[in-house]
């Protein structure tokens, strides 16, 4: 029988109430590569029809989001971080080139920070990474992708500050 989205939010409501820091996260992203190995949920929660960002869950109490990303071609993102939040991405379908940054200079509202890349790697179905508050990372696709990630708070709500790459 196939997860549901209910027992995994309820999984990882229960996971980072008794360990709300990096260590309940690593957990976490444990159990989403647990659930992206089962064809049945994956199908239930990210179809043909999927925007590129749709809110799947919202935990009340604790505020992290579990979210459904389909993305239909290539598309990259600049560094970012997720300002006071974490966030965990994993792969459902089609691959994920990441790259992590050093912070070389602060961001501020007015100038964007700059950042020098340490390294990339590809994050393919079943996989799971955790970034904690304040890694710096950016994702790039080069073909159709989906994705299940976990913010720690609804970004939507969330300004953030740019980087640029040096």
């Amino acid at each position: 029988m196939s997860n549901t989205l209910e027992q995994f939010s309820t999984q990882c409501h229960d996971i980072l109430t008794a360990e709300p820091g990096p260590a309940g996260r690593k957990k976490v992203c444990e159990l989403l590569q647990e659930v992206l190995k089962d064809a049945g949920f994956v199908a239930k929660n990210l179809d043909d029809s999927t925007p590129e960002r749709k809110i799947l869950y919202e935990d009340p109490q604790l505020g992290f989001c579990i979210l459904a990303h389909s993305y239909k071609g290539a598309k990259e993102s600049p560094p970012h971080d997720h300002g006071p939040s974490w966030a965990i991405y994993g792969q459902a379908r089609g691959e994920t080139q990441m790259s992590d940054y050093e912070l070389v200079e602060k961001a501020t509202p007015e100038k964007p920070g700059k950042v020098r890349k340490l390294r990339t790697y590809t994050l393919t179905p079943g996989i799971a990474h955790v970034y904690n508050e304040g890694d710096l990372h950016s994702p790039k696709r080069d073909g159709p992708t989906r994705l299940i990630r976990i913010e720690g708070i609804n970004m939507e709500k969330v300004k953030r500050l740019k980087f640029e790459a040096v």
